[in-house]
C-alpha cells in the first residue's frame, strides 16, 4: 500500500463507534440498574452481595473516566500535539493535564468530604472549575 493510502482513516466511523460502544455500555448500566416496581433504585447494590458497592454512581463514575480515556485517545490520534509547559514549569500532554485534574479533583472531593461532609455537589463544581484551571494554565 501507498502512504496515501495507509494514512487515510475513517475519523468519522471510529468516532461513531466509539459513541456506539459507550452508549451501549451507558445503556447497559441504565437497564441493570435495580428497580422495584417501576421506580430506579439509584443507590442500591447492581451486584446483591458483591465483594464491591457497584451502586449506579459508582459505575456512572467509571463510565465517565472511560469515556474520558477513549476520547483523549481519539484526540491524541487525531490531533498530535507537542508539549507545553505552563504555571508548574513542566512539560504537559492533554493526557498529563487529565491525570493532573482526576488526581486534584480526588484530593478535592476528600478533603471536602472531611471539611463539609456527604454531599459533594459543590465539590463537583469546584473540582470542574480546577479541571478547567489545569487545562487552561498547566
Amino acid at each position: 500500500m501507498t502512504d496515501l493510502a495507509v494514512r487515510r482513516v475513517n475519523w468519522t466511523a471510529i468516532c461513531i463507534a466509539a459513541v456506539t460502544v459507550l452508549g451501549a455500555a451507558l445503556a447497559f448500566l441504565l437497564w441493570a440498574t435495580p428497580s422495584t416496581s417501576g421506580e430506579k433504585q439509584w443507590f442500591d447494590p447492581m451486584i446483591p452481595g458483591g465483594w464491591m458497592a457497584w451502586t449506579f454512581p459508582v459505575a456512572l463514575f467509571f463510565w465517565v473516566i472511560a469515556s474520558l480515556l477513549t476520547l483523549f485517545t481519539i484526540l491524541a490520534l487525531r490531533f498530535p500535539e507537542t508539549p507545553r509547559t505552563g504555571i508548574l514549569r513542566i512539560e504537559t500532554t492533554r493526557g498529563d493535564r487529565l491525570f493532573i485534574s482526576l488526581l486534584g479533583s480526588a484530593f478535592i472531593c476528600l478533603g471536602w468530604l472531611f471539611f463539609a461532609g456527604p454531599p459533594l455537589w459543590w465539590a463537583l463544581a469546584l473540582c470542574l472549575v480546577f479541571a478547567a484551571a489545569v487545562f487552561r494554565w498547566v
